[in-house]
């Protein structure tokens, strides 16, 4: 009867245990405040319209926001910063204003489809327009001209105009 009883109020801690890291540690985006501004350009984050993105590091609690998917990219791949990264979320395009983006929007960037190459503008040059299925990346691209990639076909030469 001790063995069962001792076992009963193991159960809860043993159970404890199983649990896996991605069930215990969520991606949450952080609200993108009216004042709050740009990490890499310093310009005001909700003046301007399109996606927006935001990047989570390790070992810090501040959370880095861009004005931009576009500044966000360019911030996080940067050598020096690309291995701090934990994750990084973007406003998905296709269920939010693109004048100005939700905040409840916000998807993880690294499952994401982009439009690169649209005439869709946003702040900082041309739009890195993120969206969370294919099916609405290509509709987007069909409208507004572009070409659909995946997050690690997002790159510093694409971005600079050089591929």
């Amino acid at each position: 009867m001790k063995k069962y009883l001792s076992l009963l109020l193991l159960a809860p801690l043993l159970l404890g245990c199983n649990k896996s890291e991605a069930t215990d540690h969520q991606h949450k985006a952080e609200m993108i405040h009216e004042h709050d501004r740009c990490h890499l350009c310093g310009m005001v984050i909700t003046k301007y319209p399109g996606p927006k993105g935001q990047v989570h590091l390790k070992a810090e609690k501040m959370v880095p926001k861009f004005c931009s998917s576009r500044d966000m990219f360019n911030f996080a791949l940067q050598p020096e910063n690309k291995r701090q990264i934990e994750y990084m979320m973007v406003h998905d395009a296709a269920s939010t204003d693109w004048e100005q983006p939700d905040d409840g929007a916000f998807i993880d960037a690294a499952s994401a489809f982009y439009v690169y190459g649209t005439s869709k503008k946003a702040v900082m040059g041309p739009a890195v327009a993120p969206f969370s299925t294919k099916a609405a990346a290509e509709a987007f691209a069909q409208e507004y001209g572009g070409r659909v990639l995946r997050f690690e076909e997002i790159t510093l030469e694409l971005l600079a105009g050089d591929k």
